[in-house]
C-alpha cells in the first residue's frame, strides 16, 4: 500500500479554527464495489440464485483532512475539559473503580448488541454460578476493553492489541471461536438474513480488509486532529472495515478508548460512552449509516456530547463513592477489607478468605446486616456478595445517563 502523505503536527490537541463562513470539508464518502458471490443456503429462490453481491467500499483515510465548525469546536473543547477534570479531580477515586467502569462498559456495550447482563449477573458468572447466558459474553467484552484501552497507554494502538483484544473476546464462542484474534478471510455483511441480498450494510471484501486496517491505524497515530473528533472517525471507520466475522461492534467501541488514551485523555477515568450510546441505539447506528456517505460532523458531535454527559454523571458518582468510603471507615473493619468494599460492586468469598482468615461468616452476618453486602448466591461454597454503595451506584449512574439522553432527545423532538 503506498504510504500516506506526510501528516503535519501541532502541539495542540485540535485543528485551528476558521471563520464561521467557512465551508466544512467533505469527508471522503465509500465507493461501492461488485463481487462474485455463490450461496450455499437454503431459503428463497432469490437467496439461491444470488450471484453476485455489492459491497462497500471505504475510502483511504490516513491523511483524510477534516476541521469542525465553530460549534463543534467548543463542543469538543468542553467534553475534553470535562474528561481532564474527572481525571484530575476525581481520578483517584474512580480509578480504583476503574474495572467497574469497564464491566458498565462492556454491560452498555454488549446490549447494543442485544446480550443483556448486569452487574450482579457478572458477579455470579465470575464464580461460576447460575447466571444471565450473556454474562460470560459480557464479561469477555470487558476484558477486551481492558486490554486494548491499556495496551495505548505507550502512545501505540497496534494491531497486536487490537487482535488480541478481539482474541479475548471470541476465544470460547461457540460459532466464532476458530476466526477469535484474526481478520476475517470470508464476506460478512449485517441484517437481511441468510444471504447478503437484502442485508443493510455489505462491508468490503475480505482481501481488502489488511490494507484498510493499516490505513486505520496510520490514522489514529495522526496528532493534528482533535482527540475526540479522531477517536469518532476511527471508531466508524472501523465498523465500516468490519474487518472480525463477529465482535466488530465491541472491539470497535473499545477502539475509542484507546484512542483517547493515547492522545492523552481518560489516563485514569474511562468514560463509559456506550451507555449514552445504547439509551440512542437506532441514532448511533444511523450516524455510522451517515458516516460512509461522508457526513461525519453529527457523529463527532454525539461523541463529545456522550463524553459531556458521562464525565457530568462521574463526578456525581465520585461524590456518593467518596460518602460511601467515609461511611465504611467507621464501621471499625480492616482497612484491606475497607478498601475492596469501598471499589467493587462484589466481592467473593475467595477474597474475604484472604482478607479475615476464619471470621469470614461472622463479618459477612455483619455486613449483611448493616446492608453492606447481599448474598447473589444461595450455595454453600464460592459465595459471592453484592457490595450494596458501589453497585446501586452504578446502576444509578447508568440510570442518570439514560435520563439525561431521553430528555435530550425529547427536547430536540
Amino acid at each position: 500500500m503506498p504510504h500516506p502523505l506526510p501528516l503535519s503536527r501541532r502541539s495542540g490537541s485540535s485543528a485551528p479554527s476558521r471563520p464561521e463562513s467557512a465551508p466544512l470539508q467533505r469527508w471522503p464518502a465509500h465507493a461501492q464495489v461488485v463481487v462474485p458471490w455463490r450461496s450455499s443456503a437454503r431459503g428463497p429462490r432469490a437467496d439461491r440464485m444470488l450471484r453476485e453481491i455489492t459491497a462497500s467500499l471505504p475510502p483511504r483515510i490516513a491523511a483524510a483532512e477534516w476541521s469542525p465548525d465553530a460549534g463543534t469546536e467548543q463542543l469538543l473543547a468542553h467534553a475534553a475539559h470535562a474528561l481532564r477534570t474527572v481525571d484530575a479531580e476525581h481520578g483517584h477515586v474512580l480509578f480504583g473503580l476503574s474495572s467497574i467502569m469497564v464491566r458498565t462498559e462492556a454491560v452498555a456495550s454488549s446490549r447494543i448488541e442485544h446480550e443483556h447482563a448486569t452487574l450482579d449477573d457478572l458477579a455470579r458468572a465470575s464464580v461460576g454460578g447460575r447466571a444471565n447466558p450473556s454474562a460470560t459474553t459480557v464479561a469477555r467484552a470487558g476484558a477486551a476493553l481492558e486490554r486494548l484501552a491499556a495496551s495505548a497507554a505507550d502512545g501505540a494502538v497496534t494491531e497486536a492489541a487490537l487482535l488480541a483484544a478481539h482474541r479475548a473476546l471470541m476465544a470460547d464462542d461457540p460459532v466464532d471461536a476458530r476466526y477469535a484474534g484474526r481478520y476475517r478471510d470470508v464476506q460478512n455483511w449485517i441484517g437481511g438474513g441468510p444471504t447478503p441480498r437484502l442485508a443493510t450494510y455489505v462491508p468490503p471484501p475480505a482481501a481488502a480488509v489488511p490494507e484498510l486496517m493499516e490505513d486505520l491505524l496510520a490514522f489514529v497515530h495522526r496528532d493534528d486532529l482533535h482527540p475526540i473528533a479522531q477517536a469518532a472517525l476511527a471508531h466508524a471507520q472501523f465498523e465500516s472495515i468490519h474487518p472480525f466475522t463477529d465482535g466488530n461492534g465491541r472491539i470497535g467501541r473499545a477502539l475509542v478508548a484507546a484512542v483517547l488514551r493515547r492522545r492523552g485523555l481518560g489516563i485514569r477515568v474511562k468514560a463509559p460512552v456506550a451507555v449514552v450510546l445504547a439509551a440512542e441505539r437506532a441514532r448511533y447506528f444511523g450516524r455510522l449509516a451517515a458516516y460512509r456517505d461522508g457526513d461525519v460532523d453529527d457523529l463527532v458531535r454525539d461523541l463529545a456530547i456522550a463524553i459531556g454527559t458521562v464525565c457530568d454523571e462521574a463526578t456525581l458518582s465520585a461524590l456518593v463513592l467518596r460518602e460511601h468510603r467515609a461511611w465504611l471507615d467507621t464501621l471499625g473493619l480492616p482497612p484491606a477489607l475497607v478498601g475492596v468494599l469501598a471499589r467493587e460492586s462484589s466481592v467473593s468469598e475467595d477474597t474475604l478468605d484472604g482478607l479475615l482468615d476464619d471470621r469470614v461468616d461472622a463479618v459477612v452476618r455483619r455486613l449483611c446486616g448493616a446492608g453492606v453486602l447481599r448474598s447473589l448466591t444461595e450455595r454453600r461454597r464460592r459465595r459471592v456478595w453484592r457490595v450494596e454503595g458501589v453497585a446501586a451506584e452504578f446502576e444509578a449512574f447508568t440510570a442518570r445517563v439514560t435520563d439525561a439522553v431521553l430528555a435530550r432527545a425529547g427536547r430536540a423532538a
